[in-house]
């Protein structure tokens, strides 16, 4: 008969957990990355949708800078005891607060729920001690730090664009721009794989060297393949399933949309996305995406924008989180006792 430790159980559930909220991370972010180019029908929604799923793959496979970031610097996983419940506990918040917003078609972030819910289980497995807090505060301010970028340069990038085109007649705009959407999406969706799919990579491989099954001579994380491929995966096909909720309020409740606001937009917070991945920064592509939204908006004309709708979406930012650390905390509390 086959013996199957306990501490294998956990992993195997670990892993599963960590690849559906990689699915739901598909499904819930990947929207984002598409909504405009699908609001100004610059693509159907069919084709977005699988146009983002072969593009969030192969970012997904190009990086492991993030994922060593998020694997190594909020917590030492060399020196952790628990490990494994700690990844369970915090895995589960960050699924439970996407689902939560994703059915009242809130674009929160996912990369703010999962670092929550790594911060807060370390905090209720070990205590505040064994929080890397420069690692922590690096990862804090990127997140900050990446949608005040995006709103800036989604304000500057329509500017420069509307002053290149303004001899252009409206059609002619329309249509240029329209073809231009569609590069611009696929950028964006790789851009959302390279960063995204690395923070799964990053919390399993956390999950194997804080459980015991992998080790370092050097101490530093490496990311296994089949790590990667798993991520990726997951990733691309909760892509192809879709977030139409999430697409109605990106495409529609912040601003009208129009191919040459949808186009700035998309070049712009894909432009960040990927310089903060290959600064081996984990950003919130949701932030990202809607902060440059608004910056198109703004830069046009500021009644454009639904600062009300905008302002329900930056609350919901902000109390991430507080909400999944606290959420993550009372899991470890639950798992520790169960397991």
């Amino acid at each position: 008969m086959l013996n199957v430790s306990p501490d294998l159980i956990v992993l195997i559930l670990v892993v599963i957990m960590a690849l559906s909220f990689d699915f739901i991370n598909g499904f819930h972010d990947t929207a984002n990355a598409i909504a405009t180019s699908v609001s100004t029908r610059a693509l159907s929604p069919r084709t977005a949708v699988l146009m983002a799923a072969f593009f969030n793959l192969i970012g997904a496979l190009t990086y492991t800078g993030v994922a060593k970031t998020i694997g190594g610097k909020i917590a030492d996983p060399f020196q952790l005891q628990n490990g494994l419940i700690i990844v369970l506990a915090a895995l589960t918040s960050a699924i439970l607060w996407n689902i939560i917003t994703w059915w009242f078609g809130i674009p929160s972030s996912s990369s703010h729920a999962l670092i929550g819910g790594v911060s807060g289980a370390v905090v209720g497995a070990a205590g505040f001690g064994a929080i890397n807090l420069e690692g922590f505060v690096s990862i804090v301010q990127a997140l900050i730090i990446s949608p005040l970028v995006a709103f800036g340069v989604g304000f500057i990038v329509i500017k420069v664009i509307s002053a290149l085109v303004a001899n252009f007649s409206y059609h002619r705009t329309n249509r240029t721009f329209r073809g231009m959407q569609v590069l611009a999406a696929a950028w964006q969706s790789f851009s959302h794989g390279a960063n995204d799919a690395q923070k799964t990579m990053g919390i399993i491989s956390f999950a194997l060297i804080s459980g015991g099954f992998m080790h370092s001579t050097t101490g530093e994380i490496t990311i296994p393949l089949w790590v990667k491929l798993s991520a990726a995966l997951a990733m691309a096909l909760g892509t192809a399933v879709g977030g139409w909720r999430i697409i109605a309020t990106m495409g529609r409740k912040i601003m009208k949309i129009k191919p040459l606001s949808g186009f700035s937009a998309d070049l712009s917070s894909a432009l960040i996305i990927t310089l903060f991945t290959m600064f081996k920064l984990p950003v919130s592509t949701t932030h990202v995406i809607t902060s440059s939204i608004l910056g198109v908006g703004a830069s046009q004309k500021f009644s454009a924008v639904k600062w009300g709708v905008a302002g329900r979406i930056v609350v919901t930012w902000i109390i991430t989180l507080p909400a999944t650390a606290l959420l993550a905390a009372a899991c470890y509390v639950v798992f520790d006792v169960i397991l």
